[in-house]
C-alpha cells in the first residue's frame, strides 16, 4: 500500500515473540541518528515531511508502535496468543528492543510528538547519556499540569464501555483527529492515509488502549514512569532543545508548553497561533527547515550512533 508523501520502505522485526514492529530506517547508516516517536492515533506517517527533509544526511529511525500504523495489532485478552499489554512500559521496552536491534548505542537526537514524549522520555530515564539533542512537538513528559482541565474527549475515551464502543466501533478518535488536530485542512488523500491502518474493530485496539492508559493519578499503572520522567526532565536542560508548538491544540496546550519552557529554559521555541495538535501538518514548510537548521547548528560528536556490524 502506498501513501502520499511517504516514499519510504518500511522494515519489520519481531519486537516480541510473534509480534512484528514496522519501522523506517532512512538515510545514511553513518549519519547522525534522529529517532522520531509518534503518538496516538497517528503513526510514522506523521513524521514523513521531516524524514524527507533530513534523510539525505541524517539517519531517521521511526517506529510504528505495536498496534499502530503498519505494525502488528495483537489482542490483549488473557487467552490471546500472541498477547500484548498496551501499556506505557510496553512501549518503552519496545523502543529499547528496536534500538538494540539496530545497534543504536551512541549519541542520538530524540524527536517526540503526543504520546511519543512519554515513551521517549520514559526510555531516556535509562539512556540519558545517549540523548544529545531534543526535538519536542506538542507532547508531554510529565503528569498533566494542575492548571489544565481534563478535555471531555479524553475522559470519554478513557471510559471502558463508551470509549471502546465509539473509538473501536466508529474509528471516532483517528477520524476525528484528522479533522480536529489541524488548523489547515488536510488533503483528502492525506486524511485517508492517517486513518488507513485503523479500518476495523480489531485494528483500532491500540487507539483506545492508549487513551485508557493515560496516567492521571498515582493509582494509574503508568503514573510512576511518567512521574519519574517529569522529575528527570530538568536534567536535559544542558543540551540543545527545539520546541515547535501548535497553540490551537486542545490537549497539549499552553500549560504543557510552559512546563517545557520552565524545565528547558535554553530551548529554542517556535509557537504558532495558527497551528493545532498535528503541528507538522500545519507548519511543515516552516518547521522542517527550522529543525534541519537546528540540527546542523548543533552537530553530534562523530563516531556515535551505530555499533560496528549493526543490523540495518
Amino acid at each position: 500500500m502506498r501513501f502520499p508523501g511517504y516514499p519510504f520502505t518500511p522494515q519489520r522485526f519481531d519486537v516480541r515473540p510473534g509480534i512484528a514492529m514496522s519501522y523506517l530506517d532512512e538515510g545514511p547508516r553513518d549519519g547522525e541518528v534522529v529517532v522520531m516517536l509518534h503518538g496516538n492515533p497517528s503513526w510514522s506517517y506523521y513524521w514523513r515531511t521531516l524524514v524527507s527533509g533530513l534523510s539525505d544526511r541524517y539517519r531517521c529511525i521511526v517506529p510504528d508502535h505495536v498496534g499502530m500504523g503498519l505494525s502488528d495489532k495483537p489482542d490483549d485478552r488473557p487467552t490471546a496468543a500472541p498477547r500484548y499489554d498496551y501499556t506505557l512500559q510496553s512501549r518503552v521496552d519496545d523502543l529499547a528492543a528496536l534500538l538494540d536491534h539496530l545497534g543504536i548505542d551512541g549519541p542520538m537526537t530524540l524527536a517526540v510528538h503526543d504520546w511519543g514524549g512519554m515513551i521517549g522520555f520514559g526510555w531516556a530515564l535509562a539512556h540519558a547519556d545517549q540523548v544529545k539533542r531534543l526535538v519536542i512537538l506538542n507532547t508531554a513528559a510529565f503528569p498533566m499540569p494542575a492548571a489544565k482541565a481534563m478535555p471531555w474527549q479524553i475522559a470519554l475515551g478513557r471510559d471502558y464501555f463508551v470509549g471502546e464502543l465509539v473509538i473501536r466501533g466508529f474509528n471516532a478518535f483517528s477520524a476525528g483527529a484528522s479533522w480536529l488536530g489541524v488548523q489547515r485542512r488536510m488533503p483528502a488523500d492525506v486524511r485517508r492515509a492517517y486513518v488507513a491502518p485503523y479500518d476495523s474493530w480489531r485494528s483500532r485496539i491500540s487507539t483506545v488502549r492508549f487513551m485508557q492508559d493515560i496516567p492521571l493519578a498515582p493509582g494509574d499503572a503508568a503514573w510512576p514512569l511518567l512521574e519519574a520522567a517529569g522529575e528527570a526532565l530538568p536534567s536535559f536542560a544542558d543540551r540543545p532543545a527545539f520546541v515547535g508548538w501548535g497553540l490551537k491544540d486542545f490537549v497539549f496546550d499552553r500549560h504543557f508548553l510552559e512546563r517545557f519552557r520552565a524545565d528547558l529554559p535554553q530551548a529554542e521555541v517556535h509557537a504558532f497561533d495558527d497551528a493545532g495538535h498535528y503541528v507538522l501538518e500545519d507548519k511543515h514548510e516552516v518547521l522542517v527547515p527550522q529543525i534541519r537548521a537546528f540540527l546542523d547548528r548543533h552537530p553530534l560528536a562523530r563516531g556515535g550512533g551505530t555499533s560496528p556490524g549493526a543490523a540495518g
